[in-house]
């Protein structure tokens, strides 16, 4: 089974142009975060994601699964489905009723969040890895661990007390397993299937440079900007001839809402050394062909527009001070009155 599953991942994971590519896990996951007002009151919002990209949600009325892609009831029938948005919904419910319950004994102050990630992870060279963590206020409060409850350090004896009275439940606990030993995994490699061509396409990036914050006297920032592609895994580099600059900084892979990314890459000089620099982009969209933006090409661009902007700008300030000195200067075609002397009795 394990090898079925390796060779199906391999073939079912989106393209890249390195084996880096194919070193991190693939995760699908649940995100569940319950806010607690009172005993009578919460609120529940729900997604779900394979790895970076939100395939569900859940409905706040009703708690039911809403599909966000065509692809994301994967290759599942309608009645598993519904078997498994059904067991979600009354572990959910019980784990809320079990907590008002036992708010004041667990020592569990309202108003209080919950928040529950759980899931599966899939490796080309290892079996798939089911967890599930809950968090509460932010910080670690237990984890499911080998079929059994396991409190976290942060949680503090509010978490043993929890994960005691949760180890009694054997049949949740099962069913737990069969979810995140099976059900998970099918399911992931399931909308990667019914997903391949949406998670396989590749989209070519686009490329450009601006100057950055200058980061001191005779200094400059130079900024790449790339955007518009995917698959994620890109590589972008400022160089000098073939040589990488090692000052090179990268900022974090940033989503677009169309579902690519974007990525920052920033690079400080000194002013002087400008010229030669080079932004280099390799992507798989690419064909082999790297884009390659030079800091020359953009600083001549950049002084041939400023030379025919200010002219302009000079131009228009000629005619607006030219036609405000004619307006006030222009002779008036306003006839004033004769004066007239003090009107002498009786006329």
């Amino acid at each position: 089974m394990l090898f079925l599953q390796i060779a199906l991942l391999l073939s079912l994971l989106p393209c890249g142009d390195s084996e880096n590519d194919f070193q991190e896990p693939i995760t699908f996951k649940i995100i569940r975060i319950s806010s607690f007002y009172s005993q009578f009151f919460a609120q529940n919002l729900g997604s779900a994601w394979l790895d970076e990209l939100q395939t569900h949600a859940w409905d706040n009325n009703s708690d039911r699964v809403i599909y966000l892609r065509p692809w994301s009831k994967g290759n599942f029938s309608n009645e598993e489905l519904m078997d498994v948005e059904n067991v979600l919904h009354t572990f959910f419910i019980r784990l809320g009723q079990v907590l008002h319950n036992h708010a004041s004994q667990w020592q569990l102050q309202y108003p209080f969040e919950l928040q529950i990630a759980g899931g599966c992870e899939m490796h080309i060279r290892d079996a798939s890895v089911g967890f599930v963590r809950i968090g509460y206020q932010g910080s670690d409060f237990l984890s499911f661990q080998k079929d059994v409850w396991v409190p976290s350090p942060e949680g503090g004896i509010s978490a043993q007390f929890v994960c005691t009275l949760f180890n009694l439940y054997r049949g949740t606990q099962e069913i737990i397993h069969k979810l995140l030993s099976d059900t998970c995994p099918r399911f992931l490699l399931s909308l990667l299937d019914a997903g391949k061509a949406y998670l396989q396409r590749q989209v070519r990036p686009e490329a450009w440079l601006s100057p950055g914050p200058s980061p001191g006297p005779g200094q400059l920032m130079l900024v790449c900007h790339v955007s518009g592609f995917y698959p994620k895994h890109i590589w972008v580099m400022w160089m000098r001839g073939e040589q990488e600059q090692q000052g090179t900084q990268r900022s974090d892979v940033l989503p677009n809402a169309d579902g690519t990314w974007y990525l920052r890459v920033s690079l400080d000089v000194e002013a002087s050394e400008a010229s030669g620099l080079s932004c280099r982009v390799r992507h798989s969209s690419l064909g082999g062909q790297d884009i390659i933006l030079y800091w020359d090409h953009h600083s001549s661009t950049a002084w041939i527009i400023l030379a025919m902007i200010v002219p302009l700008v000079l131009l228009a300030g000629l005619a607006f001070w030219l036609r405000k000195s004619w307006t006030c200067c222009k002779p008036s075609n306003t006839l004033l009155p004769l004066e007239r002397g003090p009107s002498s009795p009786g006329t």
